[in-house]
């Protein structure tokens, strides 16, 4: 069954996603990230403490772990842009 994770994302993160630029993520996989599930990327201000209130969401699409120069407890996934209607963006 497919999970949501909300999870916080600092500048200049954020705005390479919300550009299209940044298409994957390196996380500490503490949630147990699995292709399918949905995330919601909110943009943090860690100087502040705060959040923006902008938010993108998106579709795991690819999951990289256990592999050779990455920590056991992380993993890359890759993600799909979705719209506030769940249509997958395109570029």
């Amino acid at each position: 069954m497919a999970k949501t994770h909300i999870l916080k994302t600092v500048q200049p993160f954020f705005s390479e996603v919300k550009n299209g630029i940044k298409t994957f993520e390196h996380r500490r996989n503490d949630r147990g990230f699995q292709v399918g599930d949905e995330i919601c990327l909110q943009e943090y201000d860690a100087k502040n403490n705060s959040y923006s209130g902008d938010q993108i969401w998106g579709i795991i699409t690819y999951i990289l772990k256990d592999r050779v120069g990455l920590d056991a407890e992380f993993c890359v996934f890759g993600f799909k842009q979705k719209t506030f209607d769940g249509e997958i963006v395109t570029s």
